[in-house]
């Protein structure tokens, strides 16, 4: 099976016109472990596929926004590694964010992506073009996204959703030939 074939036309077709990518933090970007310090730091644990599948989606012009309900120092570091400049923490209402910002960016949910795992993702999931899930993620997520990826979150499932995206916009053959010979 060639690297296209992965990807079902109707999901291709469902993200041809998208031009921003919510995504949840906690069990999408990291495998949804939390690991809180003596001092109340917390730390997670990030996948470089996923962090450069960000940054290729971005130069393909399609715009990462993170919405999360939590915040943290580590966090705030990955994405400004990444060049990720739109990202909402502590949030309670997540479509009224992600609505917000498609407004700000002249935009409808047609032109959305979304990719979470649990209930309080569910508001900017189903309004969403194209709607996305990794495999861990709550049944009740699970049963209503369009895809759910074959990678694991924070291991590799954000860059299989950048992938998804890239081949849907046109960008994946271009964005791989910068790296060939």
């Amino acid at each position: 099976m060639s690297h296209t074939d992965r990807f079902n036309p109707d999901l291709l077709a469902r993200a041809s016109n998208v031009k921003v990518f919510f995504l949840d933090v906690d069990g999408v970007l990291t495998d949804g472990s939390l690991f809180v310090g003596n001092d109340g730091e917390t730390f997670k644990r990030f996948h470089t596929l996923d962090g450069h599948g960000l940054k290729t989606l971005q130069a393909a012009g399609v715009h990462p926004v993170v919405i999360t309900g939590r915040d943290s120092l580590a966090l705030r570091k990955r994405l400004a590694e990444l060049g990720m400049h739109t990202a909402y923490y502590a949030v309670e209402d997540k479509r009224r964010v992600a609505e917000s910002c498609l407004n700000d960016m002249g935009l409808a949910w047609s032109h959305a992506a979304a990719m979470g795992d649990d209930w309080p993702d569910l508001p900017m999931l189903l309004p969403a073009a194209l709607s996305m899930a990794p495999p861990q993620a709550h049944v009740d997520v699970l049963s209503r996204v369009h895809h759910v990826c074959s990678a694991n979150a924070g291991a590799g499932a954000v860059r299989e959703a950048c992938d998804l995206l890239l081949h849907a916009v046109g960008a994946y053959q271009h964005s791989l030939n910068n790296y060939l010979p």
